[in-house]
């Protein structure tokens, strides 16, 4: 009957076009549907699982919505029964992916890789079932390597190929220097997807190129070789550049629920549909529905995600305080304390572009300044434009827009 499960005697599998139509959404590259089609109904005949690897390398100590369009994916492969692999980079970061890079990443240490993996795992976990996962670390091969284990490996791809790639590409047309090591990342990210014999690698639309390179690895070594599925990267609230936490135009994974929640409805109104098909599990129909009701949509949006991560009551509780705040004009209850540190008075005031970067409700002087020319800041309640206002000593109520607040303590 349609839309039952079958059922063998290791794992109870849907249909394999339900399951495809569970996959497909959000999906931009699919190298090849017709085999992936091909392995869903093999592993529906035999009871064995797909083995679907995500890389990730912990480069940094936080992740945010951006990261987790391709967790969602591996979650869905794991709720359909299939071993979601996630696959800890401690090697290849070390290394650095130069993915969209003009200039070569900083090396980083393996103290520092570590760190960062402990507070990323514990992030990822609030995405994905990692107990369930099959977790693994390409340290195990590639820290045991040897140089002439590394040169095998280069000689497995040749240099036009590498070439091909547009990071590449453009910094050798621009004189930009690139490092021997860069040329090998594609290759060990390649090499993991040997030694897990996954059977589906998936990344954002930024890593065909590296998922490609597995492919080729895994035929050349007698293997089949992956499906590759890429997701789309996610623009952040400023509606052009890709989520950054650099930019400021994020949403942390680790946010408060208020925070996510205020966030959100900062969303300009064409990335509704985006959001909600890559961020959520409402369906389409109503997606399309909901978009041609942005205020609602923006509302719905916050609530759905602020309870992924955080439940039900965390969501009610953050629309309730941003009811306080807009339509009653209130300050938020929580507000933090900023001092001052005495060096960067003048004349015994703090420029009030810097106090409100102290306080981070900016990300810098300059947004500072922009902000309060804009018209954004108020002081004590009152709307202050003029950017070279400084605070004298006191403690000084800062807001910025209607959602974020701080004090500020300017010592005398």
């Amino acid at each position: 009957m349609a839309g039952s499960p079958l059922t063998n005697d290791f794992v109870t599998f849907l249909p394999v076009d339900e399951q495809l139509a569970v996959l497909r959404r959000g999906v931009v590259d699919l190298v090849h549907e017709q085999e992936l089609r091909e392995r869903l109904l093999e592993s529906l005949k035999t009871g064995r699982p797909l083995r679907v690897k995500l890389g990730i390398d912990p480069s940094s100590p936080d992740i945010h919505l951006g990261h987790t369009v391709v967790l969602r994916k591996l979650r869905d492969f794991q709720g359909l029964g299939h071993t979601a692999i996630v696959l800890w980079g401690t090697a290849t970061a070390m290394v650095g992916d130069p993915t969209g890079r003009n200039k070569t990443r900083p090396a980083l240490l393996r103290e520092q890789v570590e760190a960062n993996r402990q507070t990323y795992r514990a992030q990822v976990a609030m995405v994905l079932d990692v107990q369930q996962a099959e977790e693994r670390e390409n340290g195990e091969w590639f820290h045991k390597a040897t140089f002439m284990d590394c040169v095998a490996l280069a000689g497995r791809y040749t240099v036009a190929q590498i070439l091909d790639r547009d990071d590449f590409q453009n910094r050798y047309r621009d004189n930009q220097p690139i490092s021997v090591h860069e040329f090998l990342y594609p290759l060990l990210q390649g090499w993991d997807s040997v030694e897990l014999k996954a059977d589906v690698e998936l990344g954002g639309t930024d890593q065909l190129f590296n998922l490609m390179v597995g492919r080729e690895l895994q035929k050349q070594s007698g293997m089949r070789p992956q499906v590759c599925m890429t997701m789309p990267l996610l623009e952040g609230l400023d509606g052009s550049q890709k989520m950054s936490k650099s930019l400021g135009n994020y949403v942390g994974v680790a946010d408060a629920p208020g925070e996510k929640f205020q966030k959100l409805l900062r969303l300009p109104n064409e990335l509704l549909g985006k959001y909600f098909n890559l961020l959520t599990d409402v369906p389409e129909a109503a997606v399309a529905d909901l978009v041609l009701r942005p205020l609602d949509a923006k509302f719905e949006l916050a609530r759905h995600i602020v309870t992924d991560y955080h439940g039900e009551a965390a969501a009610q509780a953050a629309r309730a305080e941003f009811d306080r705040m807009h339509q009653k004009g209130g300050v938020p209850d929580a507000v933090a304390d900023f001092v001052a540190d005495a060096a960067a008075l003048r004349d015994g005031k703090l420029w009030l572009p810097s106090a409100l970067a102290l306080a981070k409700l900016v990300v810098s002087n300059s947004d500072g300044k922009r902000m309060v020319q804009g018209g954004g800041v108020r002081v004590g309640g009152e709307v202050c434009k003029d950017a070279n206002f400084a605070l004298p000593p006191g403690k000084h109520l800062l807001q910025v827009g209607k959602s974020k607040a701080a004090y500020v303590i300017v010592p005398s």
